[in-house]
């Protein structure tokens, strides 16, 4: 009976309810029009059968227990007994039915918003909060359940219900009909009162056991308590932690003695309306009516009981229906968002690749404002290797990004195999393009499910050969299980170098005609890194590929590096001729990263003829011999 109050937050972000949003609510209910007729007449009759026990009550009264006729007793009691299991098993079948169809309702939701979802950019993902899509996904659409078998079957439910008993009070006597009528909105105002005034009180306290809960979280974790003793913060944590553990005391016995008062309230309420229909009712049936007979006025009474709780409901309609059209409105706001990646119409999907890729006056920007790529040309031709350098932040991710279509240029082309990427089939081009990235993800399973993501029909001996490749075959098959070792969530059961080699054995399964290894050793200690090395080094020697590192020591095999800054391309070449500019960007990428490694300070030759010979022996090792530099 307290009823239900909306916050200052959403009081604020209250929807605008028009034609169209309604139209668009109760087109999802249209599939399923003939559950609904059913829903609808069990509706009706159970409240009718519900209400009926209680007008049954006057002819107990008056004919059983006053005219002491006991088969007649008998027989009214019985019926009441049975018109009560009835409207119980049409109950049953209302909210079956009503539960059905809200989850298939339900159900149709998720499997869209899923598919809308799959189908949007990479810049959705990165520029939308994780939770709050969860959130969208799951309690969002369970809301819409919620909504179907609480709030829309409660409206019809609450409302047949007052219409049947007001039809029969009248029908009883319309004076006391009136009377009760009148004084139940009248009755339900204290009662609200008193609730809100509850309502407010609990959320304040609500409210203080959040902050304590913050206080401890904070303070009582490892990092936290190191932080307050290394900082000898102890006596002030324990103020702010006393202070708000006082003030959710006190919120709470001010809360549990409102919560005494609105019972009090209640209480009340709730008997003075029966005592004054008796009596009124027994003016009327000793002076004035002697038609009005005892059983009426119990059955008045017992109706009047019978309508306070659909009154109070109905009460809370506006709070209910904002808040329904609030979550339908949040839901359709993602159906709403266009999906940025689409096929072309007449999408191709050659019949094999070779992985030829072109940049032609590539510009790209991910808000419209900051220019992330400038003017970017290049070319990688079939079997060939290419390396992009940079610093962070200058682009490199960004280009091979655009490849697969996770982006669309801003401005200029990008072809792969001399067609542009926006006329090709995305599910073919994507599978011609395998990308091994720094952050490698692996599901919750096992290593043979993760490999079979790239290829669900892979045979075991074709999984075998990419693990070979991969540099990781070893491992597995000294493991326990093989390849039906578990690798844990996001693989968090192998070391960064085992996961990595993982994920470009998945790769090579995928068998793409490109192949990008996107900052694949960044992350990883030496000894890892040099075991990716050599898996990286013979593949990229059968297909077209393209390395990105901040470590050049992955990169001195390619056939050509183009250095990035600060989204464009401003040198390109072989590293031994790169590294002979003093003040270039290449150049000063290499004597940072390798001067400490070799202990000699940059700017002695040793440190050039040494990687210059390395850099010799991995081109003649992956295309012609090189005459000496």
């Amino acid at each position: 009976m307290g009823g239900q109050y909306l916050t200052e937050e959403e009081k604020k972000n209250q929807p605008k309810v028009t034609k169209e949003l309604l139209l668009r609510v109760f087109s999802y209910l249209a599939p399923y029009w003939k559950q609904m007729v059913v829903v609808l007449a069990a509706i009706f009759i159970s409240s009718l059968l519900n209400l009926y026990p209680s007008i049954l009550t006057g002819r107990i009264v008056d004919e059983g227990l006053i005219g002491r006729n006991l088969p007649m007793l008998v027989r009214l009691i019985v019926f009441s007994l049975a018109v009560t299991l009835g409207a119980n098993l049409i109950g049953v079948l209302e909210s079956y039915m009503n539960t059905w169809i809200a989850q298939h309702i339900t159900y149709d939701m998720r499997n869209t918003m899923y598919r809308h979802l799959q189908e949007m950019s990479q810049r959705f993902f990165t520029s939308s909060n994780q939770g709050d899509i969860i959130t969208r996904m799951t309690s969002d659409i369970d809301g819409v359940r919620s909504v179907i078998t609480n709030t829309m079957t409660s409206i019809l439910s609450n409302s047949t219900t007052l219409i049947i008993a007001v039809v029969a009070m009248y029908r009883r006597n319309w004076i006391l009909a009136t009377i009760g009528v009148v004084i139940i909105p009248l009755f339900t105002i204290p009662t609200r009162r008193a609730g809100k005034t509850r309502w407010t009180l609990t959320r304040e306290a609500q409210a203080a056991s959040d902050d304590i809960n913050g206080i401890l979280n904070e303070t009582m974790s490892v990092s936290g308590q190191l932080l307050v003793k290394l900082f000898g913060r102890e006596e002030l944590e324990y103020a702010k932690y006393e202070n708000a553990n006082r003030r959710m005391i006190e919120l709470s016995i001010k809360e549990q003695m409102a919560g005494r008062w609105f019972r009090v309230v209640i209480s009340t309420v709730a008997s003075i309306g029966p005592m004054l229909l008796y009596l009124v009712g027994g003016i009327l049936m000793m002076r004035y009516d002697a038609d009005l007979t005892v059983g009426d006025i119990t059955v008045l009474v017992a109706l009047l009981g019978r309508m306070y709780m659909p009154v109070n409901s109905l009460l809370n309609i506006q709070v209910e229906w904002i808040r329904s059209m609030a979550l339908f409105t949040r839901i359709f706001e993602y159906f709403d968002m266009p999906s940025e990646i689409v096929n072309a119409k007449d999408a191709v999907a050659p019949a094999s690749a070779s992985g030829e890729v072109e940049f032609s006056h590539v510009d790209f920007s991910y808000d419209g404002e900051r220019q992330i790529l400038k003017d970017v040309n290049f070319t990688l031709d079939a079997g060939k290797c290419i390396a992009i350098v940079g610093p962070s932040g200058s682009g490199k991710s960004t280009m091979i990004n655009l490849i697969p279509r996770l982006y669309d240029v801003t401005g200029g082309s990008v072809s792969f195999d001399g067609i542009d990427v926006r006329k090709l089939d995305l599910t073919w081009l994507r599978q011609q393009v395998g990308i091994v990235s720094q952050e490698t993800y692996l599901f919750n399973g096992t290593i043979r499910e993760n490999l079979l993501y790239a290829k669900e029909d892979a045979t075991e001996e074709e999984m075998v050969e990419a693990l070979k490749k991969a540099n990781i075959y070893d491992f597995v098959e000294n493991q326990e299980a093989g390849l039906d070792t578990m690798v844990g969530n996001r693989g968090l059961k192998l070391s960064g170098g085992e996961k990595q080699r993982i994920s470009i054995a998945r790769v090579l399964l995928k068998d793409p005609a490109l192949l990008i290894f996107d900052e694949a050793t960044s992350a990883l200690d030496s000894i890892s890194e040099q075991k990716i090395q050599e898996a990286i080094e013979p593949l990229i020697k059968d297909r077209t590929s393209i390395l990105i590192a901040h470590r050049l020591s992955t990169i001195l095999a390619a056939d050509e590096i183009l250095v990035v800054k600060d989204g464009a391309i401003v040198e390109r070449g072989q590293h031994a001729d790169l590294v002979k500019t003093p003040d270039g960007v290449y150049h000063e990428l290499y004597t940072t990263q390798f001067s400490k490694a070799l202990a000699v300070e940059p700017e002695q030759p040793e440190v050039t003829m040494v990687m210059d010979g390395v850099a010799r022996r991995e081109r003649k090792r992956r295309c012609e011999p090189q005459g000496k530099g």
